[in-house]
């Protein structure tokens, strides 16, 4: 670029929007922009894509169009221009009649510098024609991975955009994505016929952020401690359904953190407000659809949490590139079981038969990450056709799998038989036939193509697939093998890797992760995690002091599964005590306070983790039939009719309302008992309760059946002797 023409382009910047220097390549693509020439731009999330059209926009004569998929980003960024100055306007299903006779009329008149357009309005036959009649400089398209099918959000209005563009007059366009892997990218350029444009890829190394894989188990509780480990910072968390959107939104917010949900089935004005208070930090966690995307340009986002696992690298990558974007910390932590992939496997059944074995490979390529224990940023960059030999994500630990290496071997051997299988098979196969042909499997790939007698049959039948899946993988990470662009799926052997079959060399390897046997192994833990035998003591001594001082069986008091949580989970205030099964709110302001305040000594002296720590709240509303026997009780409807209204049976009413009273709620069933149970038999009943050790059914029926008591009148005295006394 001409010296003086680098300077004036500094100075609009400088005027424009504020900025003294170009990022990385965009004075380049800015120029090339600016001479009329066809771009295609290959940039990371947050390395200032939008302003590679936006400032040459300002400076062309006419209106750019701006194609984008996302309502909430077009909002964005053009609340962004016009606070800079620049008339800059959107057309999509948002505006009313009058607000697009607005929009159209100024752009015709040359007003507006830059027009988003949604690519479903773009298509629409008024449009076009409107379109027709503006002087228009140029058209980017953002977000251009939408156009390929193998692109993670494939959205099939794209395909019909260089269509449209070519009845607008001979344009220039700017082709623009975060993430696009090299089979994407030449079918972005063949389907928008721009195989001769200028490509600008910058590297997809984002080196402040840290990328960490966790086992989905005890999601809830991980998810609660991360964000309250970052209190007050902005963050947002992906997850795969609009239901659960809501329900983990619920969920951080009775856990006290400040979160609002947002996805494409809110009420617009809803979305909208979610959105602009993340925007101005009057939310700190915004919990999106996976599917629908945020499209929100903050650059402070210090953490994205994936609560389920992606469809795609793809998604994962431009996702995770929304934390960070001010070039500070950024955590990007993904929770993955594979439970998640078969879910989303069993989504893909009812997609035509190409679709659905496209979105299966791009859910193993998401699998082979996840379980992988090479650098993630090794992994990612690999992806994008991109090679990473920087030892910084190591040194500095930017990656789980850096800060916490894996065990690792020599492989050798292994990579050599990897190679000698996809040479002598003729490169014409993915990675789950080298592994059948390594581990001596006879599928019916194998046998139709006689790769049963190769020499190199089963020469791994002795590991596993996992094991052999993984060393494919590490071939392909260490460029011994390579993805063929134009068949996707199937392997070639490298320059490199023939030459390593010449002349084999050390070459270490990791073992992968097995989260499968991480999520039973935490099981297992889980399952026998101790009470602290000490405290427990100390807690049953108490309570039989407490029981002594109120006349009352201890039992009525805090029964022992509930003192062994109390061990188990040290709550130090009424809300983590009121969490115990068997406790609730009634209880604890009835009995709590000197348990809770031994506990808080014990936890002092012995240094150790409350329950603020391990317990949750839940964001579960009160049982519905909870709410409806509460209400019907206190208008004294009686428990057969409230059966018969619910479809219940009377025992399943009964064991309703024991959960209630058991979670501390006082119930006046004096209405039905009257009519039930004489007056001699309840104070019998109740003195039975009173000198009783224990509540427990079985042992009151060994004692009160032969008296003639039946277990329905055991079971009635007992809710109301709790409801008395305990609650």
């Amino acid at each position: 670029m001409v010296v003086n023409q680098e300077e004036q382009l500094r100075e609009q910047l400088k005027k424009t929007f504020g900025f003294s220097n170009f990022r990385g390549n965009q004075a380049d693509i800015i120029n090339n922009i600016l001479n009329g020439r066809n771009t295609f731009v290959l940039m990371p999330t947050g390395a200032g894509k939008s302003l590679c059209y936006q400032l040459p926009a300002t400076i062309k004569e006419g209106t750019a169009i701006v194609i984008s998929p996302l309502i909430a980003l077009m909002k964005n960024q053009v609340d962004q221009l016009n606070a800079f100055g620049i008339n800059a306007q959107f057309l999509n299903s948002t505006l009313n009649k009058t607000e697009m006779k607005r929009v159209k009329k100024e752009t015709l008149e040359g007003e507006v510098k830059l027009l988003y357009v949604a690519p479903e309005s773009l298509t629409k036959e008024e449009n076009v024609e409107f379109l027709s009649q503006a002087k228009i400089s140029f058209v980017a398209i953002d977000e251009a991975h939408c156009i390929s099918e193998w692109g993670h959000d494939f959205r099939p209005e794209y395909r019909r955009i260089k269509s449209i563009v070519e009845q607008l007059g001979n344009i220039p366009i700017i082709a623009l994505t975060a993430t696009a892997t090299p089979k994407v990218q030449l079918d972005i350029q063949k389907n928008l016929q721009m195989e001769d444009a200028d490509v600008f890829k910058s590297s997809f190394n984002r080196t402040n952020l840290y990328y960490e894989i966790r086992p989905k188990v005890d999601v809830n509780k991980q998810l609660i401690r991360f964000v309250k480990e970052h209190k007050g910072k902005s963050g947002v968390i992906y997850c795969l359904s609009r239901k659960k959107v809501v329900e983990i939104a619920e969920l951080l917010k009775v856990n006290g953190i400040n979160a609002a949900p947002y996805h494409a089935g809110l009420d617009g004005s809803v979305r909208m407000k979610n959105q602009d208070d993340f925007l101005n930090e009057d939310v700190d966690v915004i919990v999106a659809t996976i599917a629908f995307g945020m499209g929100i340009d903050k650059p402070d986002v210090r953490f994205v949490i994936h609560y389920d696992t992606p469809k795609s690298l793809e998604g994962y990558y431009q996702e995770t590139g929304r934390a960070g974007r001010d070039g500070l910390e950024g955590k990007c932590i993904m929770f993955y079981s594979l439970d998640d992939i078969i879910k989303l496997e069993k989504f893909n059944k009812d997609k035509p038969v190409t679709e659905r074995e496209n979105a299966k490979l791009l859910l193993e390529e998401m699998s082979s990450y996840a379980e992988s224990s090479v650098c993630r940023r090794k992994q990612l960059l690999h992806y994008f056709g991109e090679e990473y030999t920087d030892s910084n994500c190591s040194e500095e630990g930017m990656c789980d799998n850096c800060a916490h290496p894996k065990e690792i071997f020599e492989g050798k051997d292994y990579i050599q038989h990897a190679i000698d299988i996809a040479g002598k098979t003729e490169e014409r196969f993915g990675i789950k036939h080298i592994v059948n042909v390594a581990r001596g499997i006879e599928s019916q790939y194998v046998k139709s193509y006689s790769h049963d007698k190769l020499d190199v049959f089963g020469i791994g039948k002795d590991d596993t697939e996992v094991f052999w899946r993984s060393v494919v993988r590490q071939a392909l990470l260490n460029e011994f093998l390579e993805k063929d662009i134009e068949n996707i799926g199937i392997l070639r052997v490298t320059d490199k890797g023939r030459e390593f079959l010449k002349n084999p060399y050390s070459i270490q390897l990791s073992k992968d992760h097995d989260y499968i046997a991480e999520e039973l192994e935490h099981e297992e833990k889980s399952a026998v995690k101790a009470h602290d035998k000490e405290l427990f003591e100390l807690l049953k001594n108490l309570r039989k002091k407490v029981a002594k001082q109120k006349n009352l069986p201890p039992y009525v008091i805090f029964q022992d599964p509930s003192l062994e949580e109390m061990a188990t989970t040290f709550p130090t205030s009424n809300d983590d005590l009121a969490q115990i099964n068997g406790v609730g709110m009634g209880k604890v302001m009835k009995f709590g306070k000197p348990f809770i305040d031994l506990i808080a000594n014990y936890v002092e002296e012995n240094d150790l983790t409350t329950a603020s720590d391990v317990v949750i709240k839940s964001a579960v509303n009160k049982s519905k039939i909870k709410i409806f026997l509460i209400q019907q009780i206190d208008r004294k409807v009686d428990l057969e009719e409230i059966a018969e209204i619910k479809n219940m049976s009377f025992d399943d009413i009964l064991i309703e309302i024991e959960n209630i009273c058991y979670s501390g709620t006082k119930l006046n069933l004096d209405y039905y008992i009257d009519s039930f149970i004489d007056e001699e038999r309840q104070d019998d009943l109740l003195d039975y309760f009173l000198t009783a050790d224990t509540d427990d059914l079985d042992v009151a029926m060994d004692e009160l059946e032969d008296d003639g008591y039946s277990e329905e009148e055991v079971r009635l005295m007992r809710i109301k002797f709790m409801s008395e006394y305990a609650n």
